[in-house]
């Protein structure tokens, strides 16, 4: 039976309500692997697993069960160890990394923010702020639409100063939250997103970030900020050294975002 692993936590962490059920269906109970001070909650494997919403909340239920306990490193859902040897064996192997995680992520709470921009509000400020394509579209609203290649140029410029204040405005916002977080983790640029940033940030200055979040929505109006967390810092986990052997260990994105 291969082991599914939850998280990573230290030894002295406070032990798991008694018959925790996990993945699977039936759930599998969860269980405790000790390995010197460090210790993996983890279950057994159910076949087929696959990422439904049943499973990634079980998933997430367990992570935010153990998180209220203390640090725990979450693992991304589907970490799946061929046994519980190989899962105590990599905690030994990497002891020095967990260490240093579980002391940095301390009382540490991740939180994602998406933005996108309001697609009207963007392209009043692109109009308001580039004169020549104000010029274009005035001089082809006159001449009754515009030539086609009028048309064509007039919607690459404009295409290319949206993406222009993508740019500008992904940055403004990642420096404006930065300093209320303790670490910035951005995100793959692919992801339909002008911004994709998870930041680390302390439990006792979460209202600082929180009211940071609000001073972004009322500077840039013209963008939609959504806001997921309090999350475990699946982000933080891994910054340096490659995954464990034996298993899929690692912060990710659970899907429940």
């Amino acid at each position: 039976m291969s082991t599914y692993v939850y998280g990573i936590t230290a030894a002295s962490h406070p032990s798991l309500p008694e018959g925790m059920g996990g993945v699977g269906d039936p759930s599998r109970p969860v269980r405790i692997l000790r390995e010197g001070d460090l210790a993996a909650v983890v279950s057994d494997a159910p076949d087929g697993l696959r990422p439904k919403r049943r499973e990634l909340l079980a998933h997430q239920n367990v992570l935010s069960e153990i998180g209220a306990a203390g640090c725990v490193l979450p693992m991304r859902f589907g970490s799946v160890a061929p046994d519980d040897d190989s899962v105590t064996g990599v905690l030994a192997e990497r002891a020095e990394h967990y260490r240093e995680r579980l002391r940095a992520l301390d009382d540490r709470v991740e939180y994602n923010i998406k933005a996108n921009h309001v697609e009207e509000a963007v392209l009043h400020h692109v109009m308001a702020g580039n004169p020549e394509i104000r010029a274009l579209a005035e001089a082809n609203r006159r001449s009754g639409g515009g030539g086609y290649e009028d048309k064509i140029r007039l919607g690459e410029m404009v295409a290319a100063a949206v993406k222009a204040k993508e740019s500008e405005d992904g940055a403004a916002l990642e420096s404006a939250l930065e300093g209320a977080a303790d670490a910035v983790s951005v995100g793959p640029e692919s992801t339909g997103w002008l911004a994709n940033v998870s930041y680390l940030v302390n439990r006792a200055t979460a209202e600082d970030f929180l009211a940071a979040v609000e001073r972004v929505r009322k500077d840039m109006p013209h963008l939609e900020v959504r806001l997921n967390g309090p999350l475990p810092p699946y982000s933080f986990v891994e910054p340096g050294p490659a995954e464990p052997a034996g298993t899929a260990a690692g912060g990710a994105d659970t899907g429940t975002r």
